[in-house]
């Protein structure tokens, strides 16, 4: 389709006139982002100041920044709990927001102890809606031909629960997939999925794997892009057809459906499209029956021009993983977003996962950043446009939906800017994993560490592909106690019993000079332990999540573990034992 010329933009040239608008939307809300913000938050105020939250702190209808910023204080999630408690109870008048609050969105019940509600209203839909529309029209600028096939993605809902007055809380991505922004959706040629919204919609997790895994293996020839939320969603839908795909194959086979799939709306739904394919059948087969998996992605959907997986933060660990089964297709990492906001996209999603920065969208909410790690107190806060390149910020929000001044608990770093919007690279969560002593690891620092002793399994063609933590105080004095899960593409040379000693030893020379100066000056830390547990250990663990309420979405491996039946799973699942054979390197003089 030809595109009128004073539609094109300075991303890129748009594949159509309504990649055009898009894009010229993204551009215009990016070059005047103070003013955005500006409008934003007064229509926030504005609309909420009869609130009861803003009236306690006596704003008087003031609706500019400095008033703002002068009275309302910064806050976490506990300070608004017992407000967010009241509304859950079945108070309906207005406490945050003016616009009646329609649902809560569930966080991650991996993220923090606790599954957190936080508040949305029916408009906030629309909102999210705008940020998706956005996504294609840039993956369309390095991606040519999206619209010549589907993209299979496996995505899940979650049963929802009710608070005790009646409102519902479901997972922000459950809250969209049963929205009529998604079920109804107008079609769309660059939008188009292999999967049903019968699987998508149901809530059996594996009658919906089992469907969308079914109807990706029928369309194989015409899936441009394989995807899921997170890195791990797409290695368990692996890991899912390595188990399966005997059935699967049966069914394409004889075009019939596993008795197993009882949903009636699915049943009905694969009448239409499960023909018997005798070719297919013996395909898949033949390439799942090997026991060379590497690639497996390429070879059973040869067409496929790369992986749409948020590879991020935590979810870094799974990159050589995803490299390994998708014989080095690009990862593109698209939004960033969490159940409290969604706050920007990707404007390079083609880039190394290393190099990934996202792009905040003025028109989301109003956000001001916290500097982290000045020591400051109280720390200065910024708004979007005053940060500063290279600088590490902790983010702050304030939503039409009613928090203010909220703490999300993520810490960015400033890599650049998109007109005189920020761009930013997603460092961690702000939690503090291990602990034994005086010692402080976070998610990062761990993350690094592991990447760091994992080198050393390289020559044995093995990798880690997955991981977990805790600080096991019951012994004196207390010590990191690492898990595994391992990648053996060599089971005829696996690392010796010496190399995975060598690894623990090689994370604590990873590890901060806190810790080292406990291990070897103070003697406040043990010998680090690696345990590595049997393959399948870490799925069993997101069975055990789900089966206690996490939604499949949004689930994480938690990287530090404390709960009692967790880690007698991953104990019971231990095949091998290993220590730090000698202390890591320290040396006093930085020491205050």
């Amino acid at each position: 389709m030809a595109v009128d010329s004073a539609l094109s933009s300075p991303l890129g040239p748009p594949a159509c006139e309504k990649d055009a608008k898009a894009l010229q939307f993204i551009e215009e809300t990016t070059r005047n982002a103070d003013a955005v913000q500006e409008k934003v938050l007064a229509e926030i105020l504005t609309r909420n100041a009869n609130t009861e939250y803003l009236k306690r702190f006596k704003l008087g209808g003031a609706t500019d920044r400095t008033a703002f910023k002068s009275k309302l204080p910064v806050i976490t999630y506990e300070d608004v709990q017992p407000e967010i408690q009241r509304i859950a109870n079945g108070d309906r008048s207005a406490i945050l927001s003016a616009h009646p609050i329609s649902e809560f969105l569930t966080s991650s019940g991996t993220s923090a102890g606790e599954r957190k509600l936080m508040p949305t209203i029916k408009e906030e839909q629309d909102r999210r809606q705008l940020l998706y529309s956005l996504l294609m029209p840039v993956m369309n600028l390095y991606v040519p031909g999206l619209d010549k096939g589907k993209g299979l993605y496996f995505l899940f809902v979650k049963s929802e629960t009710r608070t005790p007055g009646g409102l519902v809380a479901r997972p922000v991505l459950t809250s969209y997939y049963k929205s009529d922004h998604f079920k109804t959706r107008p079609f769309d040629p660059y939008n188009v999925y292999t999967s049903p919204n019968e699987a998508i919609l149901c809530p059996d997790s594996f009658q919906s794997m089992y469907t969308q895994m079914l109807c990706g293996l029928i369309e194989r020839n015409q899936v441009l892009r394989l995807g899921a939320v997170f890195a791990s969603g797409l290695l368990r839908a692996i890991r899912f057809l390595q188990l399966h795909w005997s059935q699967l194959s049966h069914d394409i086979r004889t075009g019939t459906l596993n008795p197993k799939i009882t949903d009636p709306a699915i049943r009905e739904y694969m009448a239409t499209v499960l023909k018997p394919d005798q070719e297919l059948a013996c395909f898949v087969s033949q390439e799942c029956c090997k026991e060379n998996w590497e690639g497996i992605i390429t070879r059973i959907w040869p067409n496929t021009k790369y992986l749409d997986v948020i590879v991020t933060g935590a979810m870094a660990q799974y990159i050589p993983t995803l490299n390994y089964y998708g014989g080095g297709l690009p990862l593109a990492c698209t939004m960033y977003a969490s159940s409290e906001c969604y706050f920007g996209l990707n404007l390079n999603p083609m880039c190394k996962p290393s190099e990934v920065s996202y792009t905040i969208m003025p028109n989301m909410a109003y956000f001001e950043f916290m500097e982290h790690g000045t020591g400051e107190s109280p720390a200065k806060l910024l708004d979007l446009v005053d940060v500063e390149v290279g600088k590490e910020y902790e983010l702050v929000i304030t939503t039409y939906a009613g928090l203010y001044r909220y703490r999300v608990g993520d810490i960015l770093r400033v890599t650049g800017f998109h007109n005189s919007a920020p761009q930013f690279h997603f460092v961690r969560r702000k939690n503090v994993l291990l602990s034994i002593d005086s010692d402080k690891t976070d998610e990062a620092e761990l993350q690094n560490a592991v990447e760091n002793a994992s080198r050393l399994l390289a020559e044995f063609n093995t990798s880690v592909v997955e991981y977990t933590s805790y600080a096991d105080t019951k012994t004196i004095p207390g010590h990191y106690v690492i898990y595994w899960e391992l990648l053996m593409k060599d089971p005829s040379n696996p690392p010796s019993e010496e190399v995975l000693n060598r690894c623990c030893l090689e994370m604590e020379e990873s590890l901060n000079s806190v810790y080292r100066q406990g291990r070897v000056a103070d003697n406040s830390i043990g010998p680090l332990e690696i345990r590595v547990v049997r393959n399948g250990t870490f799925e069993e663990l997101m069975d055990y999540a789900i089966s206690r309420g996490a939604s499949i979405n949004q689930y994480k491996v938690p990287r530090c573990v404390n709960f009692t039946p967790i880690m007698e799973l991953l104990d019971s699942r231990v095949v091998s034992a290993h220590f730090s054979p000698s202390l890591p390197r320290w040396t006093p003089e930085r020491r205050r």
